[in-house]
């Protein structure tokens, strides 16, 4: 799961094995091993790969199936605007799945 990862951050970001390789100081053939499944990349790189990919460690990893936002550069006031529409959406969300067990309980 950590090498689909690896390699799908990579391509959508347009970067070659090469390329990212040498943003990360280590060699080719390390990110290829890591792509193929035959190494996994150390605490430091999967903080590194995170950081330049904009997504979480445990994304990563596999660990966790959230989404994230990167909201850096926004002002506070912008992040509270974020934080109270995801909270709306939850809602609404919750409420149709509430009318559609309402509805499959009638059938």
């Amino acid at each position: 799961m950590t090498s689909d990862r690896i390699k799908s951050l990579r391509e959508s970001h347009n970067l070659t094995q090469s390329e990212l390789a040498r943003k990360l100081g280590l060699s080719r053939a390390g990110v290829n091993a890591w792509e193929m499944g035959i190494a996994v990349p150390s605490t430091h790189y999967v903080k590194e790969l995170a950081l330049l990919f904009h997504v979480s460690s445990d994304y990563l990893l596999g660990i966790d199936g959230t989404d994230t936002i990167d909201a850096s550069g926004l002002a506070d006031e912008d992040k509270d605007v974020l934080i109270q529409f995801t909270q709306f959406l939850r809602a609404k969300n919750q409420r149709l799945e509430q009318k559609i067990r309402e509805c499959d309980a009638q059938v």
